[in-house]
This record gives C-alpha cells, sequence and structure tokens, in this order.
C-alpha cells in the first residue's frame, strides 16, 4: 500500500513560514541524582486546583456527555452578565481567550487588512493574524518592557482593521495606564476595533492600570478579553469570553465554531464564579508571592519590568537558552524566548524558592542583569 505525504496539496500561501505555537514544556520526571522534584512554570497555570465545588459541578456535568452542550452557553453568560454588570448580548464566549481573539480576527480582518500590536507580546498573535491573511504590524515595546502606545497610534493607517492592546503584557508583565491608554483610544480612527486582551486581569494590583471593561463602556470600538484559564485555574477546559458592543459580540458569535465550549467547562466556569471569595483568597497568595519573587530578584540585582502578571521576565538575551537549560538541571521548567529572555510563572513557594536559589547563582556569577 503506497502511503501519502500529502504532497502537492494546495494550501493558503498565508500559512506560509508561519510558525506553530509553542506551549510550555511540560515538567519532566525527576531522575535519578536529579531535583527531588520537578516544577512546571512555563504556562502561567494557576498551581493550586480547581475551587472547591468545581469538580462537583464537573462530574454533575460530565453525566451528560452524551447530549450537544448550550451552543451559545447560556448559563455561564448569565452568570457573567451578572458579575461583570453588562448587558448578555455583550457577552460571548469562546475556547480560551485566544479562541475568543481568532473569532475576533476572524470578524474584522482578512487579506490586505493591516493588524497593529506590540512585540513582543503574546506569542499566539501573529499566528492568529498569519492565518487570516491579514499582516502584523509590530511596534517595539519600550525600553521598560511596555506597550508604546504613541509609536502604536502613528502605525494606524487606512489599512488596519484591529489593534491589540495586550494588559499586562504576555510576556514581559507591565499593564498599560488607564489614562495613557485613554488618550491612545481617542487617536485611532473610531472603526478601527481595539481589543483589550487581560488574561491576567485578576493579578493587577496598581490602582492607575486600565480596566478593560471601564473603557469598554465608554468606547463602543472597544473589546475586551477575558479568561477562565489563569486565575481561576480551569486551564485544562478552555473556556474564554469576550465583552463588547452589540455589533461586535453578535459578529463573535457567528465566527465560533458551533459547541466550542463543553458543557463541562460552562459547569466550572459557572461554579468558580460562584465561590469568588476562595479564587480571591488564591490570587491574593499568588500576587504576595509576586512581590517576594520580584523584590528577591532586585535585591539580588536583576532588573525586572513592574509585572502585574502572574510572571516575571528576565530580560536574559543571548544568554536566554543557557539560563533555560540551567533551570532545567535543577527541575525547574521555564519558558524561553531565545535571544530576548525568559518568562518565569510564580507558582508554589517551593517552585519560587528554587527559582530564587538558581537567578542567585546566575547573579552571582554572570553580574546583575
Amino acid at each position: 500500500m503506497r502511503s501519502s505525504t500529502g504532497a502537492g496539496v494546495r494550501l493558503r500561501a498565508a500559512l506560509d513560514g508561519l510558525p506553530s505555537y509553542r506551549p510550555g514544556r511540560p515538567a519532566a520526571a525527576p531522575a535519578a541524582g536529579g531535583p527531588a522534584r520537578a516544577f512546571k512554570v512555563s504556562s502561567n497555570e494557576n498551581p493550586y486546583p480547581p475551587l472547591p465545588g468545581v469538580m462537583e459541578a464537573v462530574a454533575d456535568a460530565a453525566a451528560e456527555l452524551n447530549r450537544y452542550p448550550d451552543m451559545f452557553a447560556g448559563r455561564l453568560v448569565d452568570a457573567l452578565a451578572d458579575r461583570l454588570e453588562v448587558p448578555p448580548a455583550h457577552l460571548a464566549t469562546g475556547t480560551g481567550s485566544v479562541g475568543v481573539l481568532q473569532q475576533v480576527i476572524q470578524a474584522c480582518a482578512a487579506e490586505g487588512d493591516e493588524i497593529v500590536y506590540a512585540w513582543r507580546s503574546f506569542e499566539a498573535y501573529p499566528i492568529v493574524v498569519g492565518i487570516s491573511g491579514a499582516t502584523s504590524v509590530r511596534v517595539p515595546l519600550t525600553p521598560d518592557a511596555r506597550h508604546d502606545l504613541d509609536a502604536m497610534a502613528e502605525a494606524v493607517t487606512e489599512r488596519t482593521r484591529l489593534v491589540l492592546v495586550c494588559s499586562p503584557n504576555n510576556p514581559t508583565g507591565p499593564a498599560a495606564g488607564r489614562e495613557e491608554i485613554r488618550a491612545f483610544v481617542e487617536r485611532v480612527p473610531k472603526d478601527v476595533l481595539i481589543v483589550v486582551d487581560e488574561a491576567y486581569r485578576e493579578f493587577v494590583r496598581d490602582p492607575d492600570a486600565v480596566d478593560g471593561i471601564e473603557l469598554y463602556r465608554e468606547h463602543p470600538n472597544v473589546c475586551v478579553l477575558r479568561t477562565f484559564s489563569k486565575a481561576y485555574g480551569l486551564a485544562g477546559l478552555r473556556v474564554g469570553f469576550a465583552i463588547a458592543h452589540d455589533v461586535v459580540a453578535d459578529a463573535l458569535r457567528k465566527t465560533a465554531v458551533p459547541f466550542g465550549v463543553s458543557g463541562v467547562a460552562q459547569a466550572a466556569a459557572v461554579a468558580s464564579l460562584e465561590r469568588e471569595p476562595e479564587l480571591i483568597a488564591r490570587v491574593d497568595t499568588l500576587v504576595a508571592e509576586r512581590a517576594r519573587v520580584v523584590d528577591s530578584l532586585r535585591d539580588q540585582g536583576w532588573r525586572i519590568p513592574h509585572t502585574q502578571a502572574n510572571f516575571v521576565w528576565l530580560a536574559l538575551g543571548e544568554r536566554t537558552d543557557e539560563f533555560a537549560a540551567k533551570c532545567a538541571e535543577s527541575g525547574l521548567v521555564v519558558r524561553p524566548f531565545a535571544g530576548e529572555g525568559c518568562r518565569v510563572t510564580v507558582a508554589e513557594p517551593e517552585a519560587n524558592d528554587t527559582f530564587l536559589r538558581i537567578t542567585a547563582e546566575w547573579a552571582g556569577g554572570n553580574g546583575t542583569h
């Protein structure tokens, strides 16, 4: 029987040279003579298990796995509308915030259009833009790893259909300021959609940081993305949502994959929303660990961006892969971006202690960073 490689099949030219998304590597099983425990701090996951009661909700929902879920996640939409004080018609769900982002891009952009975003920012942006056939317009971050909103406004042209603002920015950590982004929105034409990607919003403690929902209430061309993957600890179930005004939200429902958010995922998300006090306590614990990690790194001589997410960024340049390998030797799996730096999730204290030990050794042998 002849094997087939698919050679000769005609695919879209937009896919030529498009990178594949690289997930964080899982922690390997401890080797003999190696570290007693390995930690995965490469994917910005919540180190805690689902909130109390969520597993029971999942088990109950699993009894109906033979049925299709509610395609528009009605229970979840109603719970979010109540929690966020927005009309249900202004909500659209999808498979994580990146799934909703792909719906946004499908609704707004095609070949010949441009999408403006900061770089470096979320690794999936050039992929989802490239799939659409649109052109990425990447605007470099400022020296302190923040969005350069003035430069981004200047990059908008007649071909621009969408602007992405990742706040806090993945992988560097700073959040956009409330007043600077308001000024930015005023400079962008009203027919260009501005997407504020807030996957890490629950970890923000800077009182001057933008709240995307406040911005959405003021401007019809603002859309906000949020997710249950990070703070809520449901990364394995893929639930994200957008808050946008009627025309945009309706377009996102049209571009959604039918039944993309499973009944189990919807049940888990609703149960998580009902347990906000427990969520806040967990997030506060991680924020306190973030402060400890950042303070310790600065005491060691590291120059760390002002992170408002559940991770820190080490600008290591050409030594990035070397540092990642050193971490791996101690059972710590970080996320390297070759030639630029490492993103390291703030996790359980034991993982953070291992990380700080490695950075202290590195700083001691290599000077400050």
